[in-house]
């Protein structure tokens, strides 16, 4: 059994796995007064995983996830402000305002995003880890995803691609039992996913990801023999959400028995009760990690309600408009001339005249009497 470390690492592991859980709680709450939009992903449950893998990354190691990612982003050190406000899709938010839940991402601290694509990450973070090999560099790339993905081409190649080249990339499965509503057991043909790796040459290993010193203890060995023998491993951590698949998920695919179950397990609660049990950390510590995740997570709401959206003449930015002459490398089929808003700099006045339909509209006008902005007159 992995040993527990002193006083101040064990309020460290605590702090961040109660901020993630204070904040998914109060993300869904958030969610249902419409306050963020489109999809939300909560990984309540998840905690130890997240925080046991990243506790152990090097600063400028790399870290690239999917679309259930607000932990992951906080347990790399980015302000739950920026994290929340991005949810909010204001402008002070990680991307912008322009991602929401499924695209927060921080390149400063190396935590290359979310993915709204099952398994997309997984060849981003070979390229990230060719990137390391190329400048001879002993970063290592983490990447991080679902039981779902690893039934994808991507999780294939890139497996194979990642051996054949012996590129420094672990990669850690976030088995929570189900791909959308789709139990393990009958989205893959072998449940023990850690087992897929030994087709590539690569060594695989399931760890019970609901025990944060677990984790902190595996994923770190794995992380020394891939920094140091320059070559990819697996990790399939074995976890649970409590939450659905997403805030639309009405959870008709599990008991409610089985989640009761799995509380027993909870991967905060239980280590609570180790840290105390063996003295490494009292009632008033435990309560000051609470009310500190509590009063960081209440700032950060209050942050992002203040914070402005981005302003509608910005919609153009931050997009592949690649050149001055031609917008995007590619021949509409209707013309060989480049049509309107396909040239950079035609990006301000579309934006405007979009701002002006979208008023008109709103005080009643006829929009068919209004330009058709982004057509070509």
């Amino acid at each position: 059994m992995a040993e527990l470390p002193d006083r101040q690492e064990s309020l460290e592991l605590l702090g961040r796995m109660c901020l993630i859980r204070r904040f998914e709680e109060e993300a869904g709450r958030q969610y249902q007064r419409a306050k963020a939009g489109g999809f939300l992903h909560l990984a309540i449950g998840e905690e130890a995983t997240i925080v046991g893998t990243t506790s152990v990354m090097r600063e400028d190691d790399y870290l690239i996830g999917t679309y259930r990612t607000h932990g992951h982003a906080l347990a790399r050190g980015t302000p739950a402000n920026e994290v929340m406000a991005e949810l909010f899709g204001r402008q002070t938010g990680t991307s912008g305002g322009r991602g929401g839940s499924m695209h927060i991402f921080d390149a400063g601290r190396r935590f290359m995003g979310g993915y709204g694509i099952v398994g997309g990450n997984l060849p981003l973070a070979a390229g990230l880890a060719l990137a390391s090999q190329y400048r001879d560099e002993d970063t290592v790339t983490v990447c991080m995803f679902g039981d779902g993905a690893s039934n994808t081409g991507n999780f294939g190649e890139t497996m194979n691609l990642a051996a054949l080249w012996k590129l420094p990339v672990l990669f850690l499965v976030e088995n929570n039992l189900y791909g959308m509503g789709t139990s393990l057991e009958r989205h893959s043909a072998v449940t023990d996913l850690s087992h897929k790796a030994a087709g590539y040459g690569i060594e695989g290993e399931r760890i019970d990801g609901m025990n944060v010193l677990e984790v902190r203890q595996r994923v770190g060995e794995h992380l020394e023999t891939v920094r140091s023998e320059g070559r990819p491993s697996l990790v399939e951590a074995f976890t649970y959400r409590y939450r659905g698949h997403s805030a639309a998920d009405p959870e008709v695919y599990r008991e409610k028995s089985e989640v009761e179950e799995w509380r027993e397990k909870d991967p905060i609660e239980n280590f609570i009760r180790l840290c105390c049990d063996q003295g490494v950390l009292s009632d008033d510590d435990v309560e000051a990690a609470r009310r500190e995740a509590d009063e960081t997570v209440e700032a950060a709401v209050k942050f992002a309600d203040e914070s402005p959206e981005p302003a509608l003449e910005s919609l153009y930015e931050e997009l592949y408009v690649v050149s001055e002459t031609m917008g995007w490398y590619a021949v509409d089929e209707r013309s060989p001339e480049p049509h309107r808003g396909e040239l950079g700099e035609d990006a301000p006045e579309l934006a405007r005249d979009l701002a002006e339909s979208g008023a008109a509209h709103a005080d009643g006008e006829d929009p068919e009497q209004q330009s058709r902005p982004g057509v070509r007159d």
